[in-house]
């Protein structure tokens, strides 16, 4: 059936199909693998109650469309079939009517490609996402769960979305993972692997992947835990949720997004909570109990704590402690506190936020990714995450730094489609007029400035490196080279339908930005500066994720 308002023909079909209704409720026998819905921004959000045989199972808000939609959202709902689903909506009724039942969903067939849909980008099928959560590898795939609004695109009816990938490029989108409950609606988290069933869920040889996240409320923020058994298909609730209702002790609702891992060297569990004002450090034994150790000022949101080698080194390593916004400590941790000895320094800006790292690396590689806060304009969906990046510690000549650049995963996506050296800014210009309209682009190029103070790349009139020698700028951002007195930087750039990374000198640097449509500027791709040489330049086609 075509997303469209619902002829007299066709809802008598439906009518005649185990539906019935009333003014504001209708109830709905499952047969097929999901329920599509109709969404409209001329409608105020109105709260829709879903009742599975009679018995509570959702509440959630949407702007359930009366006449035309502007897109369709969905539910997957192929859990329930042979039951009979009850939704009772306190907005406009009519739009209840438009409600349908297929085994696609409302434009599958158009899915992934999209005029605006990113290409080489993980984003939802419909939807608001944001923050990562429970970034784990378990079983040969790699889980990334996300704050998901299934029913708008825009935030609200914080569930965990969930996705999974053989190699970190190519993800399958799989249904809904967690859900609001009367505890509250999901807000970030992390997931853990109980090898040792310090919480007792275990089967047999099958040991639990465990979650923890924290549930909202209008009162307050509690953190909470969840099992899984079945590679984090499905998971159930711990019954004695909330395991940390610390507002009493803050004094502040603002205590969310718990991280979790396990100090081998204390034989314990280790949480990182956003607190107020940074970030609390709490131990456990079994997930469940757990205790306040110690508090770190001067973070927001996200919290993460690792361990790195510098240089490799694994003789010679920092903890790591940042938050959402890009900001890191370098420090010490034994087990219980953490103690900064280096630091707030800044290794990216730009769109991404709230990234986080995989737990359970086979390889030991310390991998994030990252919410990118880019709009998708004319999408059914919003907000994106970017590119996959491993975290090392490189020595610089100010101290130990984070370094962060694409995982060599992502090298598959890309084939080199020309190579130059050696060219004027004209040379160059001319030779990238054949790539201007791409929809998908990475270029790599090293350039040397000369008399110029400042010098750059466009791309039809925006700026995406703008590098000024002078007060020593990266689009506005303060940037030393190694090399102080360098005339020289190396960009790697990813440029996709709707946003652009940038990773200056192999990860030194990076930032992200939206992608902005082509104006009226003529000029393409364009290198600016006075007298200056493109030392490098090459120019690869991408490959779709979706392909």
């Amino acid at each position: 059936m075509k997303p469209a308002v619902i002829t007299t023909l066709a809802l008598f079909i439906l009518l005649c199909s185990n539906f019935s209704l009333s003014a504001d409720e209708i109830e709905i026998r499952i047969t097929k693998n999901y329920l599509n819905f109709p969404v409209s921004h001329q409608q105020d959000r109105a709260k829709m109650i879903f009742q599975v045989e009679g018995k509570p199972d959702l509440s959630v808000m949407i702007r359930l469309a009366a006449d035309d939609a502007d897109y369709w959202v969905f539910r997957d709902v192929s859990a329930l079939k042979g039951k009979t689903i009850k939704i009772t909506y306190e907005g406009t009724g009519n739009g209840l009517s438009n409600i349908y039942q297929d085994d696609k969903i409302a434009g599958q067939d158009r899915m992934y490609k999209e005029k605006n849909r990113p290409q080489f980008h993980f984003t939802t099928r419909r939807g608001w996402i944001n923050d990562p959560n429970g970034l784990i590898y378990h079983n040969g795939e790699y889980h990334l769960f996300y704050q998901h609004n299934p029913y708008e695109k825009e935030w609200g009816n914080m569930h965990w979305g969930h996705a999974v990938s053989k190699d970190l490029v190519h993800w399958q989108e799989l249904p809904v993972a967690l859900f609001p409950d009367e505890i509250g609606t999901m807000f970030s988290g992390s997931a853990v692997i109980d090898h040792a069933n310090t919480a007792g869920y275990n089967q047999g040889d099958t040991p639990a992947m465990i979650v923890a996240y924290t549930a909202d409320s209008p009162e307050k923020q509690v953190q909470c835990i969840a099992y899984s058994l079945d590679n984090g298909r499905t998971f159930t609730k711990y019954d004695g949720n909330p395991v940390i209702d610390s507002k009493h002790k803050w004094n502040s609702k603002d205590t969310r997004d718990p991280k979790v891992f396990w100090y081998d060297p204390g034989n314990h569990w280790v949480m990182v909570l956003n607190e107020r004002d940074g970030h609390s450090i709490y131990t456990s034994a079994n997930l469940k109990d757990w205790k306040y150790e110690s508090h770190v000022t001067g973070f927001w949101e996200c919290p993460e704590l690792f361990e790195l080698p510098i240089d490799g080194n694994t003789n010679n390593t920092k903890w790591v402690m940042y938050g959402a916004s890009g900001t890191y400590m370098l420090g010490s941790f034994d087990g219980k506190v953490f103690t900064p000895e280096a630091g707030k320094y800044q290794y990216t800006t730009g769109s991404l936020y709230a990234a986080q790292t995989f737990s359970e690396m086979p390889d030991g590689r310390r991998v994030q990714i990252g919410w990118g806060r880019v709009s998708h304009p004319g999408m059914p969906f919003n907000g994106m995450m970017l590119l996959p990046t491993e975290l090392t510690l490189r020595t610089t000549k100010d101290g130990p730094r984070l370094v962060n650049a694409p995982v060599k995963e992502t090298e598959q996506l890309f084939a080199s489609a020309r190579q130059w050296t050696n060219l004027t800014s004209d040379q160059a210009n001319e030779l990238l007029n054949e790539f201007d309209h791409a929809d998908r682009l990475r270029i790599k190029t090293t350039f040397k400035l000369s008399h110029a103070t400042s010098a750059g790349l466009n791309l039809f009139g925006q700026r995406i490196v703008d590098y000024d020698l002078n007060p020593n700028t990266l689009n506005g951002v303060f940037y030393s080279p190694e090399d102080m007195t360098s005339m020289e930087l190396f960009a790697d750039i990813y440029i996709d339908r709707t946003t652009i990374e940038v990773f200056i000198d192999g990860g030194a640097y990076s930032y992200s930005m939206e992608r902005k449509p082509e104006s009226n500027n003529k000029e393409g791709l364009l290198f600016w500066g006075n007298t200056i040489t493109i030392k490098t330049l090459e120019v690869f086609n991408v490959q779709s994720i979706w392909e």
